[in-house]
């Protein structure tokens, strides 16, 4: 039978407009933001691919929520909705709610890591590495080595290699190691899933040696997709259902509802052990505001319960959200522009180092090509490379990246597939001319996560 074609499973309720800007306006634009493309005014933006967190499109029913969200500064009941939605759709019992997903890694990291600590995890990502290594830790990458090759099909990507895991542990000692930190469909390898073989395999090994382990489950409904897809004997159940598993194979979790749970602001520590989660909930106090809305208004926490339930309603959302992202893959690669495979759940993440190949890694190819794209049509990507990598502490010197990606996240539910085709093209018309970009120095660097703040010229 011929495959038939599919469509979103929403309707468009209600529209924002856009404005295309002239060349002119673009190069005014980006060179005014130093070429770093999170220096931008969203109002000199066509197409918005700079993040998928906090960028996605609620639903009437979450809307319709903000409506009767329960303000009261102690014991909302959209708290208690929260909670419930968690233990439900997560399996966690014990919620420690914050402002996004960083007051979750924040707090995490206070209670458990000690100066000389080691922190295993699958390849880091910025945020969590920074919260790991303030209070004195060090990240360890344990990551498959298939991770650091673009062009490799290997399905799971995100798996921990539990050999090198393994000699971690030995080298530092039980002690010196507060917790494996396991990201779901790892952000910086390309939105890479690990499988559900390899994460009951990590967590065995974890418990066996009296170590916790601690997901980012940030991306974890994407995670339970590629799972159904890719791994054997699990096409058949639902992705609700391989969720709650992934989840069960973890003493905790921090997650940024900006990405899967479909809210624009929030995100929890999610736990099992009563008495690490009070001592979470002192620091929350502290940091973040009352145990029973942290960093959240009753009117957001009663958002992120009902999109908690909406994203595992049906398979319907994550198969679409997820086609939206293969559909922009899949013109890439046919068009020749050398990108990270398979394709990853939440974006497209271009090989920056291979498409500017006459630029070396020290005159940062990934943000030199982000701006370049962002001159041709409007299209806001980020650099995911040896910028986002930052400077080790001891020495100064740049971290350095086995992958130089561009990356192209696509917000849930916001844009149609004729966005998509646009943001193609632009990259495609980018590649063609691609020996003209230059490379780019620093003008500003900003001490800690640069990426987010540095400025940059050309170098001729």
């Amino acid at each position: 039978m011929t495959r038939r074609s599919w469509a979103e499973p929403w309707k468009i309720k209600m529209v924002e407009p856009i404005r295309m800007t002239t060349g002119e306006e673009r190069e005014r634009a980006i060179q005014e933001a130093g070429y770093n493309t999170f220096l931008l005014r969203s109002d000199d933006v066509y197409i918005d691919l700079l993040t998928d967190s906090g960028t996605s499109a609620m639903s009437d029913h979450q809307w319709a929520g903000l409506m009767v969200g329960d303000e009261s500064y102690a014991g909302s009941r959209s708290f208690h909705n929260l909670c419930q939605a968690v233990e439900d759709v997560y399996g966690y019992p014990e919620l420690v709610p914050t402002h996004q997903g960083r007051g979750a890694e924040h707090i995490l990291s206070q209670i458990l890591i000690k100066p000389g600590d080691a922190i295993p995890g699958n390849m880091y990502f910025t945020t969590t590495r920074f919260h790991q290594e303030h209070p004195g830790g060090t990240f360890v990458d344990v990551i498959v080595d298939e991770a650091h090759q673009p062009e490799s099909d290997f399905p799971f990507k995100g798996n921990v290699d539990l050999v090198k895991l393994q000699a971690v542990i030995d080298e530092y000692g039980v002690d010196r190691i507060p917790y494996v930190s396991v990201e779901t469909n790892v952000n910086m390898a390309g939105g890479q899933p690990m499988s559900l073989e390899n994460l009951r395999a990590t967590y065995d090994l974890c418990h066996r040696q009296g170590v916790l382990l601690m997901l980012d489950a940030t991306r974890a409904v994407e995670n339970a997709w590629f799972i159904k897809q890719r791994e054997g004997g699990q096409m058949d159940r639902s992705v609700a259902e391989i969720l709650y598993e992934i989840c069960n194979l973890s003493d905790g979790a921090t997650v940024s509802s900006k990405k899967d749970n479909l809210v624009n602001i929030g995100g929890f520590l999610a736990l099992r052990d009563p008495e690490l989660a009070e001592r979470a909930r002192s620091l929350l106090v502290a940091f973040e505001g009352l145990h029973t809305y942290g960093g959240m208004s009753g009117r957001d926490m009663e958002a992120l319960a009902r999109g908690i339930r909406e994203m595992v309603a049906t398979d319907d959302h994550v198969r679409a959200r997820i086609g939206q992202v293969e559909y922009l893959g899949d013109m890439l690669f046919k068009a020749g522009v050398p990108i990270v495979r398979p394709v990853g759940g939440h974006g497209v993440f271009v090989d920056a180092a291979k498409m500017l190949d006459h630029l070396p890694q020290e005159h940062f190819p990934a943000q030199a090509l982000t701006a370049a794209v962002y001159a041709d049509c409007g299209v806001r990507a980020m650099e995911r490379g040896i910028v986002s990598a930052g400077r080790d502490p001891e020495n100064g010197e740049h971290h350095v990246p086995k992958l130089e990606l561009m990356r192209l996240a696509i917000p849930r539910r916001v844009y149609t597939q004729a966005h998509m085709d646009v943001v193609a093209e632009s990259i495609g018309a980018t590649y063609e001319r691609r020996h003209e970009i230059k490379g780019l120095r620093f003008t500003y660097e900003p001490k800690s996560l640069r990426f987010f703040q540095a400025r940059f010229e050309p170098i001729y």
